[in-house]
């Protein structure tokens, strides 16, 4: 009997091609059969990062992920992916999939793993993720000693959005795209706008990096907005 193959949940970074960590790239470089998601009828940006690295020859594995609020659509494309993975898995191919970011960190990976992860191997390669990304572009210190760095989907509610600002000591807002003018507004209300920064497609040569109250009127999926309240003395010159 045939030993079932290794998945591997791959992060690939933001987007910049020498931000794929070692173990990412010698993973890709000797892979049998790559997997990696696609928006239905369109490219795949993880596989535009990690392009130069894909050997010739290699079997890929698409899953056409539509971009839309319902979730039916999506889950019927990792399900048509994860059988197919498993089908490969299952005659001893090990499989490399693709991801932009980091693979639990609002990954695509996750929606595979948690199909595959109970009849599998698998392993997970970290990735860089876009908030670090993103606060190295804008030359914005995060957190420091025991501040707490708040996470928010920009697609949040307005008025928990509000909320969870007005809570926070720090933030990092994903997801921005159509939702810009509601987080715009919501920021300014609360007396912010100074202290947010905004990034759209972070490390790429098409980035983005401005003072929130510069930024443009429309924002792609792939922007940011990050936010600190204050910053920690220690971080200034004594």
């Amino acid at each position: 009997m045939t030993a079932a193959g290794t998945l591997y949940g791959v992060g690939l970074g933001p987007g910049a091609p020498d931000l794929i960590t070692l173990r990412a790239a010698r993973l890709i470089e000797r892979a049998e059969v790559i997997a990696y998601p696609a928006l239905a009828g369109g490219e795949s940006f993880a596989r535009a990062i990690a392009a130069e690295l894909i050997p010739d020859g290699v079997r890929e594995i698409v899953m056409d992920v539509p971009m839309t609020v319902a979730r039916a659509p999506a889950q019927a494309a990792y399900d048509a992916g994860a059988a197919e993975i498993a089908r490969a898995l299952s005659a001893g191919q090990d499989v490399v999939c693709l991801c932009e970011g980091d693979p639990f960190f609002y990954g695509s990976f996750m929606y595979v793993h948690a199909r595959l992860k109970d009849r599998f191997e698998v392993r997970v390669v970290p990735g860089v993720t876009s908030i670090t990304a993103c606060a190295a572009e804008a030359g914005r210190p995060l957190v420091a000693r025991n501040e707490r760095l708040t996470v928010l989907p920009g697609p949040m509610d307005e008025a928990e959005l509000r909320d969870r600002i007005a809570g926070a000591e720090a933030v990092a807002i994903m997801k921005v795209g159509r939702h810009l003018p509601k987080i715009r507004a919501v920021i300014d209300s609360l007396g912010l706008t100074e202290q947010a920064s905004y990034i759209e497609r972070a490390t790429l040569p098409e980035q983005v990096v401005v003072p929130l109250s510069q930024a443009p009127e429309r924002a792609p999926y792939f922007s940011m907005i990050l936010l600190t309240k204050g910053a920690d003395p220690w971080l200034s010159p004594r």
